[in-house]
This record gives structure tokens, sequence and C-alpha cells, in this order.
């Protein structure tokens, strides 16, 4: 989720005052939807795209998560509903605040602070201790059409075939910038293949500072949005992504991601060149999510990955 100021007359926050909630506000909006703020600390999640039919399987993620103790807290719903066939969720408001948030203007320096590589190590150690289930497996992945897990028994042979369905969806678009593209992925998704079998837990695939809140000593204190790419999974392809995404457009990005990596490698004991393959294989799945061309940021930061 990422902050905003938006002003001017919203429908849902006549809604959800008509509901009984005549201070709700709009607190911020991402990938899955909108999110108001009411009162006695109960958020409302507005989703987008999400078919209320499929959201049982959230509610089982948060439940299976929930299951084990964590250092942070995650969400958890108290009820849903649906109006005009738009799926309503409230759920309890995660305290906390990210370390920056998105179009703020604040770029990270050089070297990281430390209390932002600790809240990550926390949280990779944390969500690495909660085992993969059933509800994780069936989860599908933002941009597919099917669960990741579906026809396969172990998270590398699902991840190389969303590795080969992605590529397809826009592929002349980043064959354009990718010169030997069907190469790149013919090997990425074949080295993924030969990883061997690893105890899977959660992956919450998504974690960007908007999406990790922080108390005011620097302790992460709450873990949010899951979804864009969650499932159950090698712990180190969490570690890969995120040391990818946790500053994808700053000046010191390559610097920071490289940095983050080798940290990863050395503190979680996940070997560096699985760690960059799987940033490989994250920005072949992802590449056209947002956009379908050069115009699209995180177009251009996936095909300068894979060049």
């Amino acid at each position: 989720m990422t902050e905003t100021d938006a002003h001017g007359p919203d429908p849902w926050v006549q809604y959800f005052a008509r509901r009984g909630h005549p201070r709700a506000q709009r607190l911020a909006s991402g990938m899955e939807g909108t999110v108001y703020r009411l009162q006695d600390g109960m958020v409302a999640k507005v989703w987008a795209g999400r078919a209320p039919e499929d959201f049982g399987l959230t509610r089982r993620l948060y439940a299976d998560i929930a299951r084990h103790p964590l250092p942070f807290a995650t969400p958890e719903i108290l009820d849903a509903e649906e109006h005009d066939g738009v799926l309503v969720s409230y759920e309890r408001e995660l305290g906390g605040r990210p370390p920056r948030s998105d179009g703020d203007g604040r770029w990270p320096p050089r070297d990281l602070p430390r209390r932002e590589t600790d809240a990550l190590l926390t949280v990779l150690r944390a969500l690495a201790s909660v085992p993969g289930t059933e509800a994780m497996r069936r989860l599908v992945v933002q941009g597919d059409d099917r669960p990741l897990w579906q026809g396969h028994s172990r998270f590398p042979d699902a991840l190389a075939a969303l590795v080969e369905r992605a590529a397809d969806r826009n592929r002349e678009a980043l064959a354009a910038q990718v010169p030997g593209l069907a190469d790149v992925v013919s090997r990425t998704a074949a080295a993924v293949r030969a990883l061997p079998d690893r105890p899977v837990s959660v992956v919450h695939g998504d974690l960007v500072p908007p999406n990790i809140h922080l108390d005011e000593t620097g302790r992460p204190v709450a873990v949010l949005d899951f979804g864009f790419c969650t499932t159950a999974g090698d712990p180190a392809f969490e570690a890969a992504v995120t040391a990818a995404v946790w500053d994808m457009y700053g000046p010191e990005a390559a610097h920071h991601t490289a940095e983050l990596t080798r940290l990863f490698a050395r503190e979680l004991s996940h070997p560096e060149e699985v760690l960059t393959l799987y940033q490989k294989a994250y920005a072949v799945i992802t590449y056209d999510l947002f956009g379908a061309g050069p115009h699209d940021g995180h177009f251009r930061w996936c095909a300068a990955l894979l060049r």
C-alpha cells in the first residue's frame, strides 16, 4: 500500500458513514485496493479485481500465518461483505510506520540504515519459520491464470513453469528490450528447475518499504499487504525478491540490491547465485504487471535486470 492524500468526494467514505463510521478516512491505495481508516482500531479494505468467491483463501492464509508466533503483527480479517459486486473487508489496523513511503521524494542513502537492514533480517527470518500450507499453494500469483502450485509438487518446478508462462504474456514487448530473450528465459527456467527441493514457508513476495511498519526504535511491528506474489515457497526466493525491490528506482538502487543480496546470503545462509537466479525469475514473472512497455518503470527495471 502507498499513502495517499486524495481529496474530494469519495463514495466509499459516504458508504462507510452510512454503515456507522462517520469519521471514515481514505488512508492508502495499492494494487489490491484502497484502505480506509474507520475507528476503534479498525480499517476497511475495498478490494480491486478480486472476486468475492476467491476471498476464502485469503482468510485461510491469514489464519495459517496467525497460528505461528511472530515478532510482528500480520493482517487479521474481522468481517467481510459485498457491495455492488465489490468485496469489502474489515480488518484491525496495524501499527507502526513504514521506513519511507512511495512518492515522498526521499531516496535512501548509499549506506542503508542499520535499522532497516536489521528489520529486514527480522522479517525474513520470521516468515521463513511459517510452514507452507495448502491454502498458500492454492494462491494465484498476480498476473497468472492458475494457482502457482497447480500440477506441481516442488516449488522450483512450479516457479519455472510460471517463468515460461509469464514470458509468453507479452513476449514481443519484452523481446524488444531484452536481446536473446528466448535464451534468457530458457536458461532461467532450466536453472530454477535444477534447484534442489527445500522445505517451503510462506512467501510474502512484496516486502517493499510501505509493507513493513516499524516502531520508533526501528523494530518491525507489522507486515501487511500479502497477496501480490504470496505463495508457499523457498525462503531464499523471499530474500532474493526483497533484496531486489527494497529500492528499485533510487540513484543507489543497484548498489542496494547488491549489498542486500550479499547480506542475506551471509546472514541467512542462502547461496548468492541462487538469490540472483531468483531475482531473474522474479523479473520475468512480473515484468508486465503494471505496463507492457518501456513507458512503465517496473517494466524497464525488469528488462534491465534480465539484460
